[in-house]
């Protein structure tokens, strides 16, 4: 009798040898490898999975592709967990993996989103008034019409008296000043309330479906932070951190202080009714129709809390969606994502260079950090404009769109950035007069918009399958660093789209590009047409080295298709 010995190892993808689930969406197939150790008798290898809750495994046979690896796929047909392992058969006997690994299917839209920020207390046409639901009602064919699709609105619950923050973060404020919306609760309720200031719940409702009718989803701002005056303080006064003196601590996040807002202690006596009522409020703004959440700040509250909280929501609710807002140490961002976040922010803000680009994408979208980190890159945020954007003018904001929109499936923009708007407190990343602090007026057509040119960006995503996936990212050599050059190709590989952005807002320079000639079947003597998306202009190029030149004040950035 022939020796036989079955060994099956190397199984991708898993995270942190199957601890937490890979995420994937269920309009791409799912695609697992494995190496299998034999000697003796012929063997066969099987992908076998099965939706969570489901009584009986699918069992798919897996492709050799090498001498010991193995390549299986399938394609989810609903949203949720799944668990897959690897048989292997041979002579009449089954070798199980010692594991059983978990993948969670999300809908497309956790990948493929355009956002809006929109800051609902200054959508209206008065200086020094709210606007309202209705005002905001107003502006959504507008942003419907730059091609956003997911909108994401900041706090819209009652706000604080006790240490309401004046205009600029400071800590005296008059009696029209609204405050920070991010200090949450007053005599009108709490987290599950709506600032009268903004209308009803009713108004609200409505908000959202016509919103919805119009292809928009609504995202709301979950911060797990209290004013001294929301009702959980009188209420449930063991939820808060207590200073010496008995007094109750306010949030710090250092150099900033936060007077007006009380962190929540997660592990008070009655945790599991204080988690229970944190659980709550998600489920009541879901039932108001909303699918997506951004969890404010979720590094500063227990990882396992979150953990217990998106498996609990998701398991009643699977389309649900949790945008992690965690700007902190990688490690804790990346263990976010793990645990159950859905999209993550990213130092995207920060990184201006080639080198730091180009390093910093591979990681997100190349490494194992794919499997799990779905990155959404917003080009700014009410806390964070970054100096790149003080300094470079309205071409550093075509810049950073240009970017945002193609390398990523996912980006945001918040109010303000297509006006270029970049007015900031000196020496600081911090909007002057924010309207964190105070209501606004904006002219949404004001001179130096951006508008026309973020409507085409987000049209050309709509219109390429390529820029609709995350993990496809391709880098090519550019030889002027800076000048950026990578590409993306759906999975259908009918469509590929290439890019070149001009990195210097304030110079024109000129790249020799190297394109993947090879992959359309063009050889080095060819000429072949490249029709550039953004202008629509066709230019005719020939063999794999092609000169551009970029002038930022004109068009940064080049987004073009090959067409033989």
């Amino acid at each position: 009798m022939r020796n036989r010995k079955i060994e099956i190892k190397y199984i991708s993808p898993q995270i942190d040898n199957g601890k937490y689930p890979v995420k994937w969406e269920i309009d791409i197939p799912f695609c697992v490898t494995v190496s299998i150790d034999s000697i003796g008798e012929p063997y066969r290898v099987y992908l076998k999975h099965k939706k969570q809750n489901d009584k009986h495994w699918q069992s798919i046979e897996m492709n050799q592709i090498e001498n010991d690896k193995f390549k299986g796929e399938f394609i989810a047909e609903h949203i949720g967990l799944y668990f897959y392992t690897i048989e292997v058969n041979s002579d009449g006997k089954s070798f199980k993996y010692k594991r059983t690994l978990s993948v969670y299917f999300h809908r497309p839209q956790a990948r493929f989103a355009s956002w809006y920020e929109m800051w609902p207390r200054s959508q209206g046409k008065i200086e020094g008034k709210s606007a309202t639901f209705k005002d905001m009602e107003s502006r959504l064919p507008e942003i419907h019409k730059m091609g956003f699709d997911t909108l994401y609105l900041a706090p819209i619950y009652p706000v604080g008296r006790i240490n309401k923050k004046g205009p600029n973060n400071s800590l005296i404020a008059g009696p029209n000043d609204p405050g920070s919306p991010f200090s949450i609760g007053n005599e009108c309720g709490g987290h599950k309330a709506i600032n009268p200031e903004l209308g009803t719940l009713s108004d609200f409702n409505k908000f959202v479906k016509k919103a919805n009718h119009m292809g928009i989803e609504v995202v709301l701002d979950i911060a797990l932070t209290c004013s001294p005056d929301h009702p959980y303080v009188k209420d449930h006064p063991d939820w808060f951190f207590y200073n010496d003196d008995g007094t109750i601590k306010y949030a710090e996040n250092p150099p900033k202080k936060y007077q007006d807002v009380y962190p929540l202690n997660f592990y008070p006596k009655d945790k599991d009714e204080m988690w229970n009522e944190m659980k709550s409020i998600f489920l009541f703004w879901i039932k108001q129709g909303v699918k997506t959440f951004r969890g404010d700040n979720p590094h500063t509250k227990p990882v396992e809390f979150w953990e217990w909280l998106i498996q609990e929501i998701q398991a009643e609710y699977p389309e649900t969606i949790f945008l992690a807002e965690a700007f902190t140490e990688p490690q804790m961002m990346k263990l976010l994502a793990k645990i159950g976040f859905t999209q993550s922010y990213t130092y995207f803000t920060w990184r201006n260079t080639k080198q730091e680009l180009t390093e910093y994408l591979i990681e997100l979208t190349q490494s194992e950090m794919k499997y799990y980190f779905r990155g959404n890159l917003f080009t700014n945020t009410p806390d964070i404009l970054m100096p790149f954007l003080q300094k470079g003018g309205r071409p550093v904001f075509k810049i950073r769109i240009a970017l945002a929109t193609t390398l990523s499936s996912i980006y945001g923009i918040y109010n303000g950035f297509e006006l270029c708007e970049n007015k900031a407190i000196s020496g600081t990343e911090e909007y002057m007069n924010s309207e964190k602090y105070q209501y606004k007026v904006w002219d949404w057509d004001r001179p130096g918009n951006i508008k026309d040119y973020i409507t085409k960006l987000n049209r050309i995503r709509q219109e390429n399958l390529a820029l609709h996936y995350y993990r496809n990212l391709e880098f090519y050599k550019s030889s002027d660093e800076n000048i950026i050059f990578y590409g993306k190709t759906s999975y259908d590989k009918k469509n590929t789209i290439f890019v070149a952005v001009n990195l210097d807002p304030f110079n024109t320079h000129k790249s020799i590009l190297k394109i993947p000639i090879n992959q359309f079947g063009i050889s080095e003597n060819e000429e072949y047409k490249i029709e550039e998306l953004i202008t629509g202009k066709i230019f005719r190029w020939k063999g794999a080295e092609n000169e551009v030149k970029l002038n930022p004040n004109e068009e940064p950035a080049m987004i073009f298709k090959i067409k033989k």
